[in-house]
């Protein structure tokens, strides 16, 4: 899942947990808004919420601004920088959240908005130090643990990562997402059996999401166990059908999974065929009994003059 498309905290979420924890710790923060935090004149910031909430936008930002004129609070400049970051206008947003942790430093949420609109930047240093300070003045919440172990993965620091996500499903082991993302860090690391544990987790969680299939299906493909990828394949497609990725990841495991052809047996070539000699031409027949005729007269001369000399002496 992209961190962009899954936008952890909605516009209209960011908005309920400024309202809920921004707020009441404003209320106790050294450095206050000029106006209470109570105050809303015009009725900008509530008109705000209700358009961000029926995901009109360009109105929202238009009642926050306004709201900001009206009261340059921490809650209205975080309720604008989460329209911004909805409408992906990121630098704006990290603006906004800079001004909320500018009014109130001693909050938590703050610099978890901003650090979240970093890691959706890719911009992960900074990210990390935002959610670190974020974990420092709240530490016991799941979320900012799973999304530091997100920028972690995504500096490919698979241990800190994992380290994050383990602390995440200790303070909250309910959410699916944080079990498949530290499956993600194991697989990284090539723990497969561990990353295969995690991609289980998450399906029991969430057994009508094609994704959690479709993960713990490509990690047995990794493994080469294609024959056990393909349930999870084809559990996806039926919560998903004709979904062309994984499609095609399903007929390449089968296609590995299957008998594969017998080797042809190698043809022993066969032994080549003497060739007949061919007969020789009479003429050199003729040629070679006179040879043979004449060499054997030398040899009988030679016999007889030696003898004829040892008569002689």
């Amino acid at each position: 899942m992209n961190i962009r498309k899954s936008r952890l905290i909605t516009c209209v979420a960011v908005a309920c947990l400024c309202l809920a924890q921004l707020g009441t710790g404003f209320a106790q923060s050294k450095k206050k808004s000029p106006v209470s935090k109570g105050a809303d004149p015009g009725g900008h910031q509530a008109a705000g919420e209700v358009a961000a909430r029926a995901g009109q936008f360009d109105v929202a930002l238009a009642e926050f601004t306004k709201a900001i004129e009206a009261n340059p609070s921490a809650i209205n400049y975080g309720n604008r920088g989460s329209v911004f970051r909805a409408v992906e206008k990121y630098a704006e947003a990290i603006a906004d959240y800079t001004k909320v942790i500018e009014i109130a430093p001693k909050i938590d949420s703050g610099y978890f908005e901003r650090g979240q609109t970093l890691t959706m930047q890719k911009q992960f240093d900074p990210a990390i130090a935002d959610l670190s300070k974020a974990i420092e003045l709240r530490p016991k919440e799941a979320a900012y643990f799973k999304l530091r172990g997100i920028a972690q993965s995504g500096k490919n620091d698979f241990d800190a990562a994992i380290a994050d996500f383990n602390q995440a499903s200790t303070l909250n082991a309910n959410d699916p997402e944080t079990y498949w993302r530290r499956g993600f860090a194991k697989r990284s690391l090539r723990r497969w059996d561990e990353a295969l544990a995690d991609y289980t987790i998450s399906i029991e969680k969430m057994p009508n999401d094609p994704d959690a299939y479709n993960r713990r299906g490509y990690t047995y493909s990794l493994m080469n166990q294609f024959a056990k990828a393909i349930p999870d394949y084809e559990a996806a497609l039926k919560l998903k059908p004709n979904d062309p990725d994984t499609m095609g990841r399903l007929q390449y495991a089968r296609q590995m999974s299957g008998p594969q052809p017998a080797a042809t047996p190698a043809v022993e070539a066969p032994a080549p065929t003497p060739t007949p000699s061919k007969p020789l031409d009479p003429r050199i027949w003729a040629i070679i009994g006179v040879v043979g005729v004449i060499v054997l007269g030398i040899v009988i001369m030679l016999i007889v003059g030696r003898k004829k000399s040892q008569l002689e002496t």
